[in-house]
């Protein structure tokens, strides 16, 4: 079973920043894919950030150039640093890491979600 942790949302001012981290543990073989997530009162889940095992990264159009995802692999951590934030990018982020907990055994897990309310 893999458990994902996650921190760093809060409270900001429009224009300013915040950054999640996302912890992974448990019974894990190896990591594929981590992202993060978004979802804003009543609308969609939407993805925001991808990256890959090799270090591709996939971002939405709405949070490019203000928003980087890194990892940690060391660490099993992956990390959002939002720059410039808007107030539509008020939302419950969630991380979402993917990968092998045996060979031939896959998992696909999600954080708990944290809440980022920027305010005008």
């Amino acid at each position: 079973q893999v458990q994902l942790v996650e921190s760093g949302g809060g409270l900001v001012q429009a224009g300013g920043s915040l950054r999640l981290s996302c912890a992974a543990s448990g019974s894990i073989r190896s990591i594929n894919a981590m992202g993060w997530y978004r979802q804003a009162p009543g609308k969609r889940r939407e993805l925001v950030a991808a990256i890959t095992r090799s270090g591709n990264t996939n971002y939405a159009d709405s949070v490019k150039g203000r928003f980087t995802i890194s990892r940690d692999n060391a660490k099993i951590t992956v990390y959002l640093q939002m720059n410039s934030l808007k107030p539509e990018d008020t939302a419950v982020y969630y991380c979402n890491v993917k990968g092998l907990i045996t060979d031939w055994q896959s998992f696909d897990s999600w954080g708990q979600g944290t809440q980022v309310t920027v305010s005008s």
